[in-house]
């Protein structure tokens, strides 16, 4: 059955791989990106796939929370209902880190912004949606007063690091506050060091097969071994689900996260 799937920070690197593979198999792929250029390459791209598929894109900065929520609106314009969401987009190294709104742009785009447009999509989702957040290997305690730009971190793995942990934690906090009533959220570690554009700015090496990402998001967010695994961790390094960083099993530092979160949305949306 063709399922209605968006895929954040779909012009290249694993986003693209998942997004073409899931047309190839006839579903329709809403495609996100911030560049207006790389998301019509993309879009023509995907659009000579000879397939039952269909393709809608979507331009945002997802440093942009007024972005995020524009975005949002204009997907509930066209749809009643989405079958999953990937929260792939995600930054490593840029030159200006720092958002307008005076966060750290890690943290804004691989952990606030698909926070944000996950609760605002949360009336296209039901039970049997899924909500796949792309986390990483690379996890690391959350300084909370980093996480609101109070506090500038200067290494760029140790921001990125933060930024996926402080994912992880809200997609096991939002996953239990739902229920079973909600969407399947889970988090993932799609693969370390897989050659994405991220990996080869921020790492200089080639990197892996970014199939082995596109594979695991596309089994996530559509086969039954993952239907009742809200609110895990997958980790696609050793091919099951795991236990992230330990700071994720504190309840408290948890609330805390999630909670700081909300007051920076408080103060934008």
């Amino acid at each position: 059955m063709k399922k209605t799937i968006l895929v954040t920070g779909s012009t290249d690197g694993i986003g693209l791989a998942t997004a073409r593979t899931l047309i190839e198999m006839g579903h329709h792929v809403l495609i996100h990106g911030r560049s207006a250029s790389k998301l019509k390459e993309a879009e023509l791209q995907l659009a000579k796939l000879t397939t039952d598929g269909a393709i809608e894109s979507y331009l945002a900065d997802l440093s942009n929370m007024d972005d995020v929520t524009a975005m949002t609106k204009a997907i509930a314009e066209r749809h009643h209902r989405l079958d999953a969401v990937i929260n792939n987009a995600g930054i490593f190294k840029v030159s200006e880190p720092v958002t307008r709104d005076g966060l750290d742009v890690r943290f804004a785009v691989n952990a606030i912004a698909p926070y944000l447009l996950t609760r605002q999509l949360m009336p296209l989702l039901d039970a049997s949606s899924r909500v796949i957040n792309l986390s990483s290997a690379a996890q690391a305690p959350v300084n909370l007063k980093a996480l609101t730009g109070d506090v500038r971190l200067e290494d760029d793995l140790t921001a990125y690091a933060q930024s996926k942990l402080a994912l992880t934690v809200w997609s096991h906090v939002m996953a239990e506050s739902m229920g079973e009533s909600g969407p399947v959220i889970i988090a993932i570690n799609p693969g370390s060091l897989l050659g994405s554009k991220m990996v080869k700015e921020g790492f200089g090496v080639a990197g892996g097969d970014i199939s082995i990402g596109a594979d695991i998001l596309c089994r996530a967010a559509l086969s039954e071994e993952f239907a009742t695994a809200s609110g895990r961790y997958f980790d696609n390094d050793i091919g099951q689900f795991s236990t992230p960083h330990t700071d994720a099993l504190n309840q408290q530092k948890n609330k805390a996260v999630v909670d700081t979160i909300e007051a920076i949305l408080s103060t934008q949306v």
